[in-house]
This record gives structure tokens, sequence and C-alpha cells, in this order.
């Protein structure tokens, strides 16, 4: 059997300079190992990913293997695709996440933004052409009939050539963003709409992590390509293992000892996120706000705990983003804070141990982005709490389809909504807590990376033809 060849963006492998100097190779960071990570060390897969520094390419350009393929200790095969600095650039920073992204998540700034120019065009041109050395990469590695899982809208239009380049391969294609309506898609060209269209569904079948998401990108393929896209739904999962192992890791008691030591006998609403325009991080501060207004007895009693990091800093709206998380938190610090509570405890730093630390310890973890593919956090936290925690989990998110029932649901615009819901989480019963807590860590188990990864073996497997839907 021809082993299966994973392509995304970002791959299983990061390189680094150790301190003599050598090339160390790292686990990649991203959910996307974390759930596709298990499935092809599994399966023997080939992951095709960008090389993105030059540590990466250097570690390409002495892969050694005629290949080109790069093996790693923990079973990963990675073969990097080596791109133009520039070119990738305009693919990523501009088209994929400058456009592409804001149009899945509904993010537009109308008024301002948008702007669809020459240069622009230009940038969808490098967007076309990375997509194309991946297809020539993957075209020419991959074994006869081999299973090509096709990651994320970054390669939407890797489908449609490797359906030219080699027909023999059975490809699926699978989303991790939400997706939107026709109408804000037709903010976009007229013709990279098409061609992003056909693109995706030249892979055969496109999957979501909800039927809200295949539902929406199905009406904008027959509104745009007069046709209807084969599709289909698999949620992915985290792998509760490996998670929980970092959990009862030594680092992650540390960081859990100094958390409490911090929070002391208060109560802790906790949020991990990047700090990304979609998470939605300054209302759930706004509702902290009001949340202190309303109720005088909290005050002194709660922390607030956020442990986001930065993202995307190359582009401007990010960066500015990021400042005003930093400047509200300094505003409701000094407008609720004494010498004795500070309210806000904001980490910006990239520390896994600590986020973990910080959801083990939670009493409400805040979950309420404005529109999320998934969002693994609100799997993650049930998997590890010690505290029979409480999720208050947006209805925009897409793991909202499957830990809902065991949530409290807000509206992500609604602000005093989710100051409501902080508020009846912060008050619940220790039997309420401890049920509800239950059930969500058992909604949350019935679901593996395993079992993700063989229903996408699956839809490819099933769907070679672009008008069959699952």
């Amino acid at each position: 059997m021809p082993s299966p060849v994973v392509v995304s963006n970002r791959g299983p492998l990061a390189f680094s300079r150790g301190a003599d100097g050598s090339l160390v190779p790292r686990r990649g960071a991203g959910g996307l190992v974390v759930t596709l990570g298990p499935g092809a060390q599994r399966a023997g897969a080939l992951w095709v990913s960008a090389a993105l520094g030059d540590a990466d390419r250097e570690a390409a350009a002495g892969a050694g293997a005629p290949d080109g393929i790069v093996h790693a200790d923990d079973g990963f095969r990675w073969k990097p695709v080596v791109v133009d600095p520039v070119q990738y650039q305009a693919y990523y920073d501009v088209v994929a996440n400058g456009a592409l992204w804001y149009c899945t998540h509904g993010l537009w700034d109308l008024p301002r933004r948008p702007r669809f120019d020459r240069h622009w065009r230009d940038a969808w041109a490098s967007y076309r052409a990375v997509n194309s050395a991946f297809a020539d990469a993957v075209a020419a590695t991959a074994e006869a009939g081999s299973t090509v899982l096709l990651q994320d809208y970054h390669l939407g239009l890797v489908g449609a050539m490797l359906r030219d380049r080699r027909p023999d391969l059975r490809t699926s294609l699978f989303v991790h963003t939400p997706w939107c309506s026709p109408g804000e898609m037709a903010v976009l060209p007229d013709d990279s709409v098409a061609e992003l269209l056909a693109g995706m569904t030249g892979a055969g079948a496109v999957g979501f992590h909800s039927p809200r998401w295949a539902d929406a990108f199905a009406e904008c393929c027959r509104t745009v390509l007069g046709a209807s896209p084969a599709t289909f739904v698999a949620p992915a999962a985290t792998d509760a293992d490996d998670l929980r192992a970092v959990a009862a890791s030594q680092e992650c008691r540390s960081e859990l000892a100094a958390l409490d030591r911090l929070v002391g006998d208060r109560q802790l609403i906790v949020r991990v996120d990047r700090i990304e325009l979609s998470k939605n991080i300054l209302r759930g501060f706004w509702a902290f706000d009001e949340l202190l207004e309303t109720r005088a007895d909290l005050r002194g009693r709660v922390v607030f705990g956020a442990f986001v990091y930065p993202s995307r800093q190359g582009l401007p709206d990010y960066l500015a983003y990021g400042q005003e998380v930093r400047t509200v938190v300094e505003l409701l610090n000094a407008k609720w804070g004494d010498d004795e509570w500070t309210p806000i405890v904001l980490d910006p730093t990239d520390n896994y141990h600590r986020s973990v630390a910080a959801l083990r310890r939670y009493d409400v973890l805040l979950v309420n982005p404005i529109r999320d593919g998934l969002n693994l956090v609100a799997q993650e936290g049930p998997l590890v709490n010690d505290r029979s925690g409480t999720v208050v989990l947006s209805r925009q998110a897409g793991v909202w389809d499957s830990l809902g029932e065991h949530s409290l649901g807000i509206n992500p615009f609604d602000v005093t909504a989710t100051a409501e819901a902080i508020a009846e989480a912060l008050d619940r019963r220790p039997d309420a807590r401890t049920a509800a807590a239950e059930r969500l860590a058992t909604a949350v188990g019935a679901h593996s990376p395993l079992g993700w990864w063989d229903a996408l073996v699956d839809a490819a497997a099933l769907t070679t033809a672009s008008d069959a839907r699952l």
C-alpha cells in the first residue's frame, strides 16, 4: 500500500541553530501537528510543507537523500518545499492571512479595507505560484495511487493542480477555518473567487469541522460555480494522552505552583489564545469590566488570567490589536486594582507549559471567538482541569456542535450576556459544576486524532469526483 501524503503550509518539523552551530530539529508548533501528527506517524506518511526559515532551508538543502526527504527521530518524514521568501510573503501575509482569513471569518472592515488593486493581484499570482510549487513537490514525490491529504485555505489551488499532474492520486482538502456566506465571499475579486473555489473542489472532497461551514462552502460553490461540491464533516480532536502527559510534567507542575501563589484563594477566569482578531479578546476584557461593575462582591475575589501570545506580526492590524489588548488591560487594572489585587494578569509569552497549567487551574474557561473553525482550547481545558471548571463558549465556534450542551453558550458580540454567563459560572453550585465538567470531558474524550485521521483518509478514498457529496 502506498504511503499517504500530508500537505500543509507549516509542517511537523522546524529547525534552529544549536549552541555548537549545528541544525537542531524540533517539533513544529500549532494545532495541526497535534491533531494530524499521531495518524501521520502511525501511517508512515510523508509530510510536505514549506521550509519557513533560513535553518529550515539549510536543512532542506542538506537533506542528503536523493528525494530531498528529511527523516526525523520521532518518525516524521518531511519533504520541504523551498519558496522564494518575497513570493512566500505575498502568498502568506497578503493573500492567505490578509484576505482569505478575513473573508472566511467575517472580519472585513469594509469602509476601509480591503483594497484589491494591481499590487494585490501580483500577490495573487504569488499565491498561485506557491500552490504550484507545492503541487510539483507532491507530484514528484508521491507514490502511485497515494492518498493525499491537503490542509487548509493556504493551499486552495493545489487540488485542481494535482488532478491535472497526477490523476492517479486520491485527494481531499480539509479546511480548518470556518467558511463564509456568498455575500461575504463576494468581496473578493470575481476571478480570484472562481479560481479558488474551482481549485478547492478539484481536490475531490472538501472537509470542515462543522456542518455550518460545509453548508456555507457549498452555497458559495453553487452561487459562483453553479454546482454542488463534495463535502464532509469531521471535527478534529486533540491528543488527550499527549496533553495529559504535559499536564503531569514537572515543568507544568512548577508553572501551576507559581499560578497558585499568584491567584491564592481567588477564583480564576482563564483564556488561552493567540492575539488574533477572530479570538475576540477585547470583548472578553470588557465583559470582565462589566462583571466587576455589576457584582461588587467579586471585586478582589476573582482574577482573569489572559495567556495570550502574539500572532501574525507581519500584519499592521495585528500589531495594532496587540497594542490595544495591552492598553485595555492597563486601563482596567488601573480602574479596579489595588496593592493587593491585580484583576487581569496578562501573559503575552508563548509558554505551553504555563498555558496548560492555567487550563488545570481555571474555574471558568472563556472561549468567545467571533467565528472559529473548531477551537482546540475548548477541548483541551476539560481534559486536564482539576477544579471542575465551567466553559463559557461562543456559539460561533465550530466546537459548539459537540460541547455546546455542556457549556454556557454566548453570543460573542454581546458583552453583557458574556458578563452574565461568567457570573453564572462563578456562582455555580459544586455539584452542578462537577456534573457539567464530567460531561464535557466525556464528550471531548469520545474523539481522537487517530479517528480524525481515518475520517480524512476515508473521504479521500471514497470521493474522487467533485459532483458527489458525502
